[in-house]
């Protein structure tokens, strides 16, 4: 009997060590370039390689030992990037900690992570040691830059660690399903809750991340993300991976010293969220600066509404990503299909979808009962996803309820096409449930940006005794603009459902926005709740609801 045929493929591991190297041997030259709020300090990739290898040994004899967790509360910088190596490379686990975190959810996370060092920003140490007495595994504290380090604990200055410390050169051996990196989510409710990524996933995150945005060692990367917000989306993996230039902003992401930077570096690729790319927009028309330098813009952290990618397009395409902390993140991107162009009357209809999965994501939309529901781009349901870069728990076992048969259940509600494209219309925690109809939050705050007064747009339910919840929208309007609630509900007839139009209004300085840039739409229903938001009423409900009386009976 013949023997079954076997695979002659080598089998490697895929760890962090791997594109570590590549980037040290390969790309010696490329560039990781700071901002500091008016110059940048620039190294390359062989003196930013060897300050990695120091640091390694730094850690080490601070007693870091595989599977330990070293924390860093830090902006985007050189050290920062170095950390994201180090750590992982000796067996550790880098935990990026978030800096806009409240005390007690920063405690929170420290302690559920079990750090046993900090690596933290001299201008943070005043919020670390605020919580220095709470947190029960920190051992070490490590500063970057000059500060005040009372009531830190055992402190040593990063740079005094890496001068004194010979390089490292022989690393431990790694497993590929090994923890490398742990990211604690940011929802709005609830407690934050971890995710731990292995070398195998990130590995393969970082190549998807390179052949979908087709990075090489020509690009100039501008990472105006956090890296303490999933891993930087990538971007610090993906550019050794492939050589490219890391532009990092440090701080300072206020529109007008980020444009200064960007002016200055001419990243070809840009990625952020979309509050960075409207302030920058915004700076860029004011200063009368062409952007047309840059390729490529990758939005993602929330919906990116049509009009703000219409802006942008004389300069370059802002194209529309998706994913999670639980999805690493990147999930799906929202390029148009092949034949598709600019000037095609489709090409904003699939420009403005949420995206379709990349290739190693799989995808389906199910019903209440977990039953999946057909790709027709009308039927709606809860978006599922699985792949080798999605998690399939949660640190400590928490949320269960998040994960069935293999698939992560994301949260957000949408619907699929005959191609793949979905549409996310909300949340399911934020969907409004009106006399029995969905009305998508997310479709209103898209049509209510569209209009020029408004610079952002947050539309939550809120109760009603009839129709159990009705549509609140929350406005922040352009410098020395405004618009008046009736000129707003008439700017949107013919654009969604009558019976989705608002009859409640507010004016806000500005939406409340979560840790990662987000609407807190948890805080808006507090102030609304707690009568802190001057609401005005239009007109009667039952009004708005009159075409409600013709929707088909299956429907209702």
């Amino acid at each position: 009997m013949a023997r079954p045929l076997q695979s002659t493929m080598q089998e490697v591991p895929l760890t962090i060590a791997d594109i570590f190297r590549r980037g040290q041997s390969l790309f010696r030259g490329s560039q990781v370039v700071t901002f500091d709020g008016g110059t940048s300090r620039r190294a390359d990739f062989a003196e930013v390689t060897e300050r990695v290898t120091r640091l390694a040994a730094g850690l080490r004899y601070l007693g870091v030992k595989p599977g330990d967790r070293v924390g860093t509360f830090c902006w985007n910088h050189q050290e920062h990037l170095e950390a994201y190596f180090a750590v992982p490379l000796l067996g550790a686990v880098l935990h990026t900690l978030n800096v806009r975190l409240s005390p007690a959810q920063l405690a929170y996370v420290i302690n559920s992570g079990g750090d046993r060092v900090v690596i933290v920003d001299a201008g943070l140490t005043p919020l670390l040691a605020a919580i220095r007495s709470q947190l029960t595994t920190v051992e070490t504290v490590v500063v970057v830059g000059r500060a005040d380090t009372s009531g830190l604990g055992v402190v040593f200055d990063y740079n005094e660690l890496i001068k004194g410390s010979a390089p490292l050169r022989e690393w431990p051996v790694l497993d590929e399903r090994q923890p490398a990196a742990m990211c604690h989510t940011t929802g709005t409710t609830g407690d934050p809750r971890g995710v731990v990524y292995s070398h195998r996933s990130i590995w393969l995150h970082s190549l998807a991340t390179v052949a979908n945005f087709a990075l090489n060692e020509n690009d100039r990367i501008g990472l105006m993300v956090p890296m303490f917000h999933v891993n930087g989306w990538g971007k610090p993996y993906a550019a050794f991976m492939c050589g490219a230039d890391l532009l990092l902003p440090e701080r300072f992401l206020q529109p007008h010293p980020l444009l200064s930077f960007v002016v200055a570096e001419r990243p070809n690729v840009v990625v952020g969220v979309p509050t960075i790319f409207q302030g920058l927009l915004m700076a860029a028309r004011a200063a009368e600066v062409e952007l047309d330098f840059v390729r490529l813009g990758i939005c993602g952290g929330a919906a990116v509404p049509t009009t703000l990618m219409q802006a942008y397009q004389p300069w370059f395409p802002l194209i529309q990503a998706w994913g999670m902390t639980e999805t690493s993140p990147l999930g799906m991107v929202s390029f148009p299909p092949r034949g598709v162009v600019e000037g095609d009357s489709s090409y904003w209809h699939y420009r403005s979808k949420t995206g379709r999965p990349v290739a190693g994501v799989a995808l389906r939309i199910t019903g209440d009962s977990g039953t999946p529901l057909p790709w027709d781009g009308k039927t709606v349901g809860e978006v599922e996803v699985r792949g080798p870069w999605v998690a399939s728990s949660y640190l400590g076992g928490a949320g269960r309820e998040r994960f069935r048969d293999g698939w992560l259940l994301t949260g957000d509600v949408g619907t699929v096409d005959e191609l793949g494209y979905v549409q996310i219309t909300d949340r399911t925690k934020d969907i409004i449930k009106s006399g029995g109809e969905w009305i998508s939050s997310i479709e209103l705050e898209d049509a209510l940006l569209a209009h020029p007064a408004v610079l952002d747009a947050a539309v939550v339910g809120i109760p009603d005794e009839r129709w159990g919840e009705r549509p609140l929208a929350v406005l922040a309007f352009r410098p020395g603009h405004s618009a008046d609630p009736e000129d707003l509900r008439q700017f949107l007839t013919g654009k969604v459902p009558s019976f989705w139009l608002p009859e409640s209004w507010a004016v806000v300085a500005a939406i409340p926005k979560s840790s990662v840039g987000k609407q807190d739409k948890k805080a808006i229903r507090q102030l609304q709740a707690e009568g802190r938001l001057e609401v005005r009423r239009l007109v009667r409900v039952e009004a708005v609801w009159a075409d409600r009386l013709r929707v088909p009976k299956g429907r209702r």
